[in-house]
């Protein structure tokens, strides 16, 4: 019989949804101190320079991963943050959404694939250098 993971192709969205829930389920299992995070200095930048200086920290990336994920699994967004997005997008996106809509869907996919694997890595990253703060092997 084949695993749940085996049925999705390996690009599949909802893999790649799922992986980012346990790594995240993993990275809260894990994280049984979260405010040993705290002026943790984070090893990689991830957009410090546009958000707060504090989110440069490890604690506040472990909140941050943690709200993404309630987001992921809701499904809800604001109707204010849609909007304001949506309206910036189509500014800045104007000779795109003029294209075929099977391509504007294909470059939204690989986005969504792109961010998901990367928070993926983050919170892999993140519960790795809890663990050697703790004094847990690997």
């Amino acid at each position: 019989m084949q695993s749940a993971e085996s049925k999705f192709n390996k690009k599949s969205l909802l893999l790649a949804l799922r992986r980012y829930s346990s790594t995240i389920n993993d990275m809260e299992k894990t994280v049984l101190l979260p405010t040993l995070l705290r002026d943790v200095p984070a090893d990689e930048v991830w957009d410090c320079e546009a958000a707060e200086e504090s989110c440069c920290d490890l604690y506040s990336n472990y909140l941050m991963l943690k709200a993404i994920r309630n987001t992921v699994e809701s499904g809800l967004v604001p109707l204010d943050d849609h909007k304001a997005n949506n309206n910036a997008l189509n500014k800045t996106l104007g000779p795109l959404l003029d294209t075929d809509p099977e391509v504007l869907f294909r470059f939204h996919l690989s986005g969504l694939f792109s961010v998901m694997n990367d928070l993926t890595k983050k919170s892999q990253s993140l519960t790795e250098k809890y663990m050697d703060i703790v004094g847990v092997a690997n």
